[in-house]
């Protein structure tokens, strides 16, 4: 006697749950999608994603859509914010994809959000489902809905992003963390650009108390995250505010030429609070679990919000196309042991590097300098996250270990 198929309801059509119903659907399961907004649609101009990431894509024959609408970024460079001096360049050996084994794409939101449903299928997709309820009877979970409509699943996967209503209905309260820190963002075409050097590049450009991050996107434009040690505390409800002309310009005006020129080309209306969420002791409560940005969100300074999502979404389908459906617990206790350190990791390293790229003048920062300019340090810093293989690999403690 087979053992009947799971229904899965996956909560949020973003790019972690779109993902998970691709790798679902490589193991042979399928899924239904409900996602608030009545278009899909993502916040945020555009994304990096790094080769834990895009080997995934590549695997299931998306490579040739990325290639058209994305920029494959070979090189990055640390440079002084203020000077423009470069402190670090480091590409791969000999090239980041034959060193990592994927590419590295700099891919507006948008195109990426596209190419994925368009894979899933908007037959799987509900949209203007908001989450107002889940009720979990130990056989079935019931997901309400805002506009009365109602669905039944045995699986309840909650990847609705940083400001999740499923992890705020697992744990009863908002424990979003602002991280001090706060952000401008913009997509700036070539023609805009005659002072900047190394456009195929991602570069941070640093100095005390802030950084500019920028990468190309395809068709030759930046885009770019300036972020600022301010203010403090953070004075809105919400995590955007409105931002006076030519606020971005109050620390970094007298950055280099080139920086000033990019934060410049396009209107900033719009301050970005960065926020993160604390690690969770367990992300699953009964057959309700969490995944991406729901689980474990955390601030952009290692451009790895995305890409932990694509990771925990390999895990999670191979997890449960590993135990039989009657096995959906075990399933997810081994998503979580594979899943947790890793992220926990991740995070970690993520809120720490705007410590070390704002540092003011002085021995530390000179000190960073040194560990930047060295290939075999960024290896240390960088290489456990870019190398790992979300569909063979099991996390080595270097890479964040396993446990519950």
């Amino acid at each position: 006697m087979t053992t009947p198929a799971l229904n899965i309801a996956i909560v949020g059509a973003g790019i972690g749950g779109l993902t998970l119903a691709l790798a679902l659907r490589r193991h042979g399961i399928g899924a239904t999608l409900y996602e608030q907004t009545a278009e899909l649609r993502e916040v945020g101009a555009a994304v990096a994603l790094s080769a834990n990431a895009t080997r995934f894509y590549d695997s299931i024959g998306l490579r040739g859509a990325f290639d058209a609408v994305c920029a494959s970024i070979p090189t990055l460079i640390y440079r002084d914010g203020r000077s423009g001096a470069e402190i670090g360049r480091h590409g791969g050996t000999p090239t980041y994809e034959h060193q990592f084994g994927a590419c590295y794409w700099g891919i507006h939101r948008a195109h990426l959000q596209a190419i994925l449903s368009q894979a899933v299928g908007m037959a799987h997709i509900h949209l203007s489902k908001r989450l107002s309820g889940l009720r979990d009877d130990g056989h079935e979970v019931v997901l309400a809905f805002e506009d009365g409509d109602s669905a039944k699943a045995d699986l309840v996967i909650g990847a609705d992003g940083a400001r999740s209503l499923v992890r705020r209905m697992l744990l009863g309260y908002d424990d979003a963390l602002y991280s001090g820190c706060s952000g401008f963002r913009g997509i700036v075409a070539p023609g805009a650009l005659s002072l900047l050097p190394d456009r195929e590049a991602i570069q941070f450009w640093m100095g005390p108390g802030g950084h500019l991050l920028h990468y190309p996107i395809g068709n030759g434009d930046q885009n770019f995250l300036l972020v600022e040690r301010h203010p403090s505390p953070w004075p809105a409800r919400d995590w955007v505010m409105p931002a006076a002309p030519g606020e971005q310009l109050r620390h970094f005006a007298h950055w280099h030429p080139a920086v000033v020129e990019m934060i410049s080309a396009v209107p900033t209306s719009q301050r970005w609070g960065l926020f993160h969420r604390p690690p969770l002791g367990r992300w699953t409560r009964g057959r309700v679990t969490l995944l991406g940005d729901a689980a474990h969100a955390l601030v952009p300074h290692h451009g790895q919000g995305a890409n932990q999502s694509i990771e925990d979404a390999v895990v999670l389908a191979a997890s449960l196309a590993g135990h039989a459906g009657n096995q959906w617990a075990a399933a997810l206790e081994q998503y979580e042991r594979q899943r947790r350190g890793r992220t926990r990791k991740v995070q970690y390293a993520s809120i720490t590097t705007a410590d070390m790229l704002h540092l003011p003048d002085g021995p530390a920062a000179s000190a960073r300098n040194a560990r930047f300019a060295s290939h075999a340090h960024m290896l240390h810093h960088l290489g456990w996250i870019h190398e790992f293989n979300p569909a063979t690999d099991t996390p080595t403690e270097r890479q964040g270990g396993t446990w519950l």
